[in-house]
């Protein structure tokens, strides 16, 4: 029904791109709107259980009963939702599934249940999810064409991203460079700049969120030492986020190895998260890891916080939990940055800055939107650091994320070659075959 707003703008060239500006003005802007909206809801509704929360501890021994009941919804009325950000990617590659309505509820539910008892996730996989639900949603609505659907789709990860953490440019470019490494479309450019920056203007102006910025204190001058540190921790910033990818993946499959029932499955994992709690004796790996973040900016944290907040996180999202993965590899990041600040020889906050978008950027592939999200957030005076070390991050990072479904468009070395297509997912499987393949010639 859109198309046909359109049909005479054919015969010149220049009505042509005035009519293809306004369309995606106007359904950018809807898709904004209603990321925005779905995003200030859920930040609010977050806020309010991580206080219930904090205000009665006790709610943690429920959380053995919360993720049964979230892998019960999924269960009975998830189907497809179940893949999560991986759907909306699928569906953006040429998948034939539909994303559907229900997937904005269940996953808003499903996350506020994971956080009022006390799991350790985030808020980005959600923000993303509601917005790629509710763009496929209008699409359909307004009787979208396939290419017109799959940037739709495309808005709705730039719209939910940037309204949740209030970045719009780096949600313009996390929308397009998360579908495939090394690959950005341009096509969408201006549909998911509108989507995101509408989406945070709605989110903000007219719902009031407001968002957390950190002090990135004072900058070093640039110089040969510097840079040598600076590589050093971005390097293991890389494999810090690599290895968060493969543990979360790896404790996926043997929580369903071991309980095939998804329902007890993550009862068991929310009892481990109870135990570990009082294993060791804190609190502080629960929820978004918020308080984490603060001190890696204004204090010291233990040298070994960023251990702690993988471990959480992976057995949570592994035993079917629901949230995000971004916002504790905020944590993660800016508590490691903190704890090589004195070894490297560097400000702690400057390192934790870093290492806040570097972990983020190796685990998500997207090192422009990682980078423009660190000048949004800190400022520009670093800017030169920030891209060394969202580069180096994600080189290091390997062919490996926290997004399976996201495809290989060149691969970061010319000693790795893949087909065409090849998703992280796949990728992984051709690696163990190759290895098989050279073990049996050895024996």
């Amino acid at each position: 029904m859109i198309n046909k707003w359109f049909e005479g703008a054919e015969r010149r060239p220049y009505t042509l791109l005035s009519s293809y500006f306004v369309k995606w003005v106007v359904l950018g802007s809807f898709v904004g709107l209603m990321t925005g909206s779905a995003s200030a809801f859920f930040l609010y509704s977050l806020d309010y259980v991580t206080s219930l929360r904090m205000e009665n501890p006790w709610l943690l021994f429920f959380l053995p009963l919360g993720g049964a009941v979230v892998s019960f919804l999924y269960y009975k009325f998830g189907k497809s939702c179940t893949k999560g950000n991986n759907l909306i990617l699928e569906q953006i590659h040429g998948g034939t599934e539909a994303v559907p309505l229900r997937m904005a509820p269940l996953v808003l539910i499903g996350t506020l249940i994971t956080h009022l008892f006390g799991g350790s996730a985030g808020r980005e996989g959600t923000a993303v999810q509601m917005g790629g639900s509710l763009s496929e949603w209008f699409g359909k609505l307004i009787r979208v064409t396939p290419a017109d659907r799959k940037i739709l789709l495309i808005c709705g990860i730039s719209g939910g991203f940037g309204s949740i953490f209030g970045t719009p440019l780096a949600g313009t470019l996390f929308g397009l460079e998360v579908l495939a490494i090394g690959l950005i479309s341009h096509q969408a450019l201006l549909p998911a700049f509108v989507a995101s920056l509408v989406g945070n203007l709605i989110a903000t102006s007219l719902w009031g969120v407001s968002h957390l910025h950190y002090p990135i204190g004072e900058i070093p001058a640039l110089s040969f030492i510097v840079i040598l540190k600076v590589i050093l921790a971005s390097i293991l910033f890389g494999l810090t986020s690599r290895l968060f990818s493969e543990l979360t993946h790896s404790l996926k499959r043997w929580y369903s190895y071991f309980f095939r029932n998804p329902m007890i499955k993550s009862a068991i994992g929310g009892i481990i998260i109870i135990g570990l709690v009082y294993l060791l004796g804190t609190r502080d790996y629960l929820g978004l890891g918020l308080p984490l973040i603060e001190t890696s900016f204004t204090g010291e944290v233990s040298p070994l916080a960023f251990l702690g907040k993988i471990l959480f996180t992976s057995l949570t999202l592994g035993a079917g939990f629901q949230g995000g993965e971004v916002t504790p590899l905020f944590a993660i990041g800016a508590t490691l940055g903190n704890a090589l600040s004195e070894w490297i020889g560097l400000y702690a906050p400057f390192l934790a800055a870093l290492g806040f978008i570097a972990v983020f950027c190796g685990a998500t592939n997207t090192p422009i939107a990682c980078f423009i999200m660190g000048i949004e957030l800190f400022g520009g005076e670093g800017a030169v650091y920030m891209f060394m070390a969202c580069v180096i991050s994600y080189l290091f990072s390997g062919h490996s994320g926290i997004y399976t479904s996201q495809q290989i468009g060149i691969s970061k070395h010319p000693f790795f070659s893949f087909p065409l297509g090849t998703t992280l997912a796949g990728a992984k499987t051709l690696n163990k075959q190759k290895h098989n393949k050279k073990t049996l010639s050895q024996k």
